[in-house]
């Protein structure tokens, strides 16, 4: 077996996909009940610093900036709609 075998199978690749979608979305969620009123920026920086240490060489994307502009323009419904 080489070492590039070793991978995780598709039933954990499921889980820890939908485990790391689960803080996306409690940060977003945190950002739009304690951070509407702030910044893009600062917005932002909330989700980097409450992300970051929850992932290993986290490296935020677009998608926190999308997500902090969502929270500054009132676009975060309540996620009770699926």
């Amino acid at each position: 077996m080489e070492l590039s075998d070793v991978k995780w199978n598709e039933e954990a690749r499921g889980k820890i996909l939908a485990d790391a979608d689960h803080a996306l979305q409690e940060a977003v969620r945190e950002a739009a009940s304690s951070h509407s009123d702030s910044n893009r920026d600062a917005v932002y920086k909330f989700l980097f610093e409450k992300l970051q240490p929850q992932f290993v060489d986290f490296k935020p994307g677009p998608d926190l900036s999308k997500y902090a502009d969502a929270v500054v323009n009132g676009e975060i419904g309540s996620g009770s709609e699926k």
